[in-house]
């Protein structure tokens, strides 16, 4: 796995010094002959960087044991330019390690031009360690490490030494300064997007939540319309009950008080069969007011209870093998929902019943969270979707199209797998609106 930014300069800042302190003192040692080191000169360089060492073990010792400062809250501003997590942060102990460092740096240098490896380091983490109003004093003092041991060692011997020492240190303080800047600058672009990011997350997550409000609302909204189309339909039908079947009866009441008052019983025949045919179409009539009311089985029950006693009644008239399943928490539903789906397995069923052939079923009522499923499988012939028409698809009455047409007003949807052969599955899938 590819490491990030932040943990390759981790690595860096925990083992690079050690690493480049070993460089330098192993180039140090090759050439102390070929710049003339004396053996006090050895030994000085040697006990500085065992100091070197100690101050490099200690620093990091204290820094791995400091507490690891919390995360930034979204949306909050990070400093451009630090790395806490990599060097502890800006404080009066990094600036006391840096100048302790330098110091030795320095020293180093003076007795041997090849430790300027090391010291090197300082154009690195000067920005993390100093506080901003010492930060090109420390790249400045880097700098002249780095010049004094370019132009031959400190200090210089000669004119052409001291000229080569402040071009290189004009040429190592314009690359530190303008480098400097230049990362500066692309931290603070770095914590610009790293903003706008959040921001944009947090935007999304604001619009996710009102689309999930609204929603919600849409479901209520549809449920009280579909609340208000009732009340409009059963106004409807009382008006038509009022104009037919009453009529009907009416109509029924005078051809039978004209049988009893007449003695021919052709004319008697002929307004017996009037009541008749008035009878046969007032019950027509009654049939078709009557079947979208709420259901009989709802008035008691709720809607798990009424659907249990539906598949077990189904099952006894039928002798197919039928299983009732539960799943999720149960919760109180609103009464068209409850309805809606009491209805669709009552057609299911009945479907299955006529045209599957099927010896085994099985009813699933699932809540998922702010969603309701009922699930109707059986194993009998099957059929192909694609092959009967929406409208008689399953057979007479309402079919799939009555089905469908039902989930749809209150926002649902009804999905049918089936094939020939290997049985049908109809699933329903509505809002789940809790009741009142």
């Amino acid at each position: 796995m590819a490491m990030t930014l932040e943990e390759r300069w981790r690595q860096f800042f925990r083992w690079g010094p050690y690493a480049l302190l070993a460089v330098a003192a192993v180039l140090a040692a090759t050439a102390a002959d070929a710049v003339a080191m004396d053996g006090t000169e050895v030994f000085a360089a040697a006990a500085l960087t065992v100091a070197m060492l100690v101050l490099q073990v200690g620093w990091d010792a204290y820094r791995l044991h400091l507490p690891v400062p919390p995360e930034p809250e979204a949306g909050a501003e990070v400093e451009a330019g630090t790395l806490p997590l990599v060097l502890g942060g800006r404080g009066p102990a990094s600036t006391a390690y840096f100048t302790l460092r330098t110091v030795l740096a320095f020293a180093l240098t003076w007795l041997n031009p090849f430790f300027s490896v090391h010291a090197c380091i300082g154009f690195f983490d000067a920005e993390h360690l100093l506080p901003r109003r010492l930060v090109r004093a420390g790249l400045l003092v880097t700098a002249v490490i780095m010049a004094g041991a370019q132009s031959g060692g400190l200090p210089p011997t000669s004119l052409v030494t001291w000229v080569a020492f402040g071009g290189l240190f004009a040429l190592n303080a314009c690359l530190a300064v303008v480098f400097s800047h230049l990362g500066a600058k692309e931290a603070e672009k770095a914590a610009e997007r790293s903003a706008t990011i959040t921001e944009l997350a947090r935007t999304n997550a604001r619009l996710e939540q009102a689309l999930a409000e609204n929603a919600t609302l849409q479901a209520q909204l549809l449920l009280q319309a579909r609340e208000a189309g009732v009340a409009d339909e059963r106004r409807r039908l009382a008006a038509e009950i009022h104009d037919t079947i009453a009529q009907g009866l009416t109509g029924i009441i005078a051809q039978l008080q004209v049988v009893t008052a007449t003695r021919d019983p052709d004319l008697a025949r002929v307004h017996v069969q009037r009541a008749a045919d008035l009878a046969r179409h007032s019950l027509g009539e009654a049939r078709r007011s009557v079947q979208n009311l709420s259901p009989v089985a709802l008035e008691h029950d709720p809607l798990p209870e009424a659907l249990k006693k539906t598949v077990a009644a189904w099952s006894e008239r039928t002798g197919i093998t039928t299983r009732f399943t539960v799943t999720g928490t149960e919760e109180p539903t609103h009464d068209e929902v409850a309805a809606t789906l009491l209805r669709i397995a009552q057609e299911a069923l009945a479907n299955a019943e006529r045209h599957s052939g099927a010896s085994r079923a099985g009813v699933t009522l699932s809540y998922m969270g702010d969603e309701i499923t009922l699930d109707v499988r059986d194993d009998g012939h099957g059929f192909d979707p694609r092959g009967v028409p929406a409208r008689t698809a399953g057979g007479g009455g309402f079919g799939l199209a009555g089905m469908r047409a039902r989930a749809e007003r209150l926002a649902g949807c009804v999905t049918v797998e089936a094939a020939p052969g290997e049985g049908t599955a109809i699933s329903a899938r509505v809002p789940l609106v809790h009741h009142g």
